[in-house]
């Protein structure tokens, strides 16, 4: 679905354009065509690539999806892939962006997922003087959007980490916190695998060789690369945090189960010593004095109670029970 489609001269937005006059417009000097689609099906893309002259194996990579964060130079354009992650429902939902960046146009295709970059697009067209350095400085705002969108799935992250944290020395709670931890670590992997290869891939695009669509814009590309790796840091350390968490609930389950097997040693101690005293007098001898004494039985009760009593108290005061 065709979004919009725009002609920018000289940092100044020209015009919106149908499709078919895309290549009369990326012809004129000083001009590019900022086209964006939303889950573009095939017809659309061969349109696009008729318009701008893309490369087969960039638009194949757009059709198919699902694809691994990425840029690519094909002669003198760049072919993009970034990943798109919102919460929804307390799931991580992953979308792709895929952006074609040329001399005279930027086209990105928006896929599986509802963040739109209307905001973008504002943002550029307010600032005509950045908008001058042309698709690559859009390409840059594109960029810098995907990974700022990161920042908040982060801190969600992070705030679910530090509540289960605070949960794991709470009794009873190792096996609920070890569920959590494991579906926060999975999370945390997907957004590992959206941010470590692309922040390995914008490296690329400040310092030595650049792709010539974005020379002029190298120091935008190196904030985008600084974000990455500040997020990038924050995700090994949440990833080191969780495991750090499932050890420890691992431990505080083997901890419960040893309290429990405490308790049970405890009280098969008692009803030991219980049962070898009925034992004892329960044996059919003859010549057994205190079977023949009245007071015999309130007296075999009163000290298995005694001896039951003494031992509780003793398992008590060493924390058994």
């Amino acid at each position: 679905m065709l979004i919009n489609c725009v002609a920018y001269q000289e940092g100044s937005k020209l015009a919106d354009i149908p499709v078919e006059d895309i290549s009369e417009y990326v012809s004129r000097p000083d001009c590019f065509v900022w086209v964006a689609l939303k889950d573009a099906d095939h017809e659309e893309l061969a349109k696009m690539q008729e318009e701008f002259g893309l490369h087969p194996l960039a638009v194949e990579d757009a059709h198919h999806g699902h694809q691994r964060p990425k840029i690519e130079e094909y002669g003198d354009s760049v072919f993009a892939v970034m990943h798109q992650l919102e919460m929804v429902d307390g799931e991580l939902s992953v979308g792709e962006v895929n952006v074609f960046v040329g001399t005279n146009y930027v086209l990105s295709v928006r896929n599986r997922s509802q963040q739109g970059f209307l905001g973008v697009r504002k943002r550029c067209e307010h600032e005509p003087h950045l908008l001058k350095h042309g698709s690559g400085f859009v390409f840059y705002a594109l960029m810098d959007s995907v990974v700022d969108r990161y920042f908040p799935v982060v801190d969600i992250l992070e705030t679910e980490l530090e509540t289960i944290e605070e949960l794991i020395f709470v009794k009873g709670s190792a096996r609920s916190n070890i569920e959590r931890l494991y579906s926060l670590k999975s999370k945390v992997m997907v957004l590992k695998h959206a941010v470590a290869p692309l922040m390995e891939a914008a490296g690329k695009l400040h310092g030595g060789r650049v792709p010539s669509v974005c020379a002029d814009n190298q120091e935008y590309f190196r904030d985008v690369y600084d974000h990455l790796t500040r997020i990038n840091t924050s995700i090994d350390n949440m990833r080191d945090t969780v495991g750090t968490a499932i050890q420890v609930n691992l431990a505080m389950v083997t901890i419960e189960e040893s309290e429990v097997n405490k308790q049970l040693a405890a009280w098969a101690g008692i009803f030991a010593v219980a049962t070898a005293f009925a034992g004892i007098w329960g044996m059919n001898f003859k010549f057994m004095p205190e079977l023949q004494w009245e007071f015999g039985y309130p007296l075999a009760l009163i000290v298995i109670a005694t001896t039951c009593g003494i031992l509780y108290a003793r398992f008590k005061r060493s924390g058994w029970l």
